[in-house]
């Protein structure tokens, strides 16, 4: 099949997909609505992946911009030729796919998108119900997402949920010899508030005053750089912090495996991949009591949930988790378990080519 895959920038997500396609046999076509030339840690697009010129992908998006943008994605659409649009998020990839009028569109969503986005406005709303409306299938990565959609007006019979997954092998426990004393607690949420990062900086101030074996390790950055380094200098604590700035897919397993226990204190979510991630290294996790993350962690079982926004809550069950800690190998265990059963990539994968095929043979007719 020749499948047009559309959206918003070129994310590590976006990499495995289009491998995935590539690797599935079909001819892709890779659309970016903003910036072309951002690669994933410098990695060029999978083989056999066409990267596509369009007037799109050299600025962030703008509503301004939209008739341009679709009378361009038209004109791609007439000389590709596709089988078959593979587009998301909603609000914009999606969006411009169903205003060129083509079909059949798998729209995908990207978490946010239903769990954020849609509350922008009324305008996103609309847009959001719109496009659901007409498109042929939709795929997100948790049933809370999935119950979103179907919400605002997506057909229930035309979806699958699956959850993207991680490569198993790549990420799986290991041993490493660590200070008995001390314990490290791990985050690589981005730094923007939707990620509820400066919950977790918060509870950490809280935690080391009273357990001076404490330390906590942050990966990545964002716009709330400033306020994070703040909290923990005010609570006298930025010393046992590491900052371990931006880690690449091949680095990363080592910085799960530096730690004793995941936490992500995120506000909004699907299936997150980097609970995933800890979960297949056989971490135990604490996660905000979110609906997607109520998918994936049950209490006592392979981590633990705390009250969303509560750093109090947060810093409570740290203190409890460590209390334990003798019983943290046999939960991670758990996690590896809980992974192995429902986040492999490679199954999940099959999923998507199956949707692909079922709406190829469909329009074939």
């Amino acid at each position: 099949m020749r499948i047009l895959y559309f959206s918003l920038g070129y994310s590590t997500h976006d990499y495995r997909f289009l491998k995935a396609i590539s690797d599935g046999g079909h001819d892709v076509f890779f659309v970016q609505l903003e910036g072309n030339t951002r690669a994933v840690e410098d990695r060029s697009v999978p083989e056999n992946v066409t990267q596509v010129i369009w007037k799109g992908g050299r600025e962030p998006f703008r509503w301004g911009n939209l008739v341009k943008l679709v009378l361009d994605f038209k004109r791609l659409v007439k000389e590709i030729n596709p089988d078959l649009i593979h587009a998301g998020p909603i609000q914009t990839c999606a969006f411009i796919a169903i205003l060129s009028g083509f079909r059949p569109i798998l729209t995908i969503s990207w978490g946010f998108d239903l769990m954020d986005d849609v509350h922008r406005n009324k305008w996103w709303e609309w847009v959001t119900r719109y496009t659901l409306k007409r498109s042929t299938f939709f795929t997100s990565d948790a049933n809370v997402t999935k119950d979103k959609a179907v919400a605002y007006g997506m057909n229930p019979e035309k979806t699958i949920v699956f959850p993207w997954g991680v490569d198993l092998e790549h990420f799986s426990p290991t041993m490493v010899d660590r200070p008995s004393s001390a314990v490290t607690l791990f985050c690589n949420r981005s730094w923007e508030t939707r990620y509820g990062v400066d919950v977790l900086a918060r509870a950490f101030v809280k935690v080391a005053q009273q357990n001076e074996n404490v330390n906590l390790i942050l990966l990545g950055g964002g716009s709330q750089a400033g306020k994070l380094r703040q909290i923990l200098q005010n609570g006298g604590v930025l010393e046992r912090v590491t900052f371990g700035g931006q880690i690449s897919q091949t680095d990363l397993p080592r910085w799960y495996h530096m730690a004793d226990l995941y936490i992500s204190p995120s506000h909004v979510d699907g299936s997150s991949v980097s609970l995933m991630e800890a979960l297949s290294c056989g971490l135990p996790c604490l996660v905000s009591d979110i609906p997607a993350n109520k998918e994936w962690v049950v209490n006592d079982e392979n981590g633990w949930l705390f009250k969303d926004g509560d750093a109090n809550d947060l810093a409570e069950k740290i203190l409890a988790a460590i209390s334990q800690r003798e019983k943290l190998p046999e939960i991670g265990r758990a996690s590896r378990r809980s992974a192995v059963m429902r986040a492999d990539w490679k199954k999940n994968a099959e999923a998507l080519m199956n949707v692909y095929r079922s709406l190829g043979e469909k329009n074939a007719h």
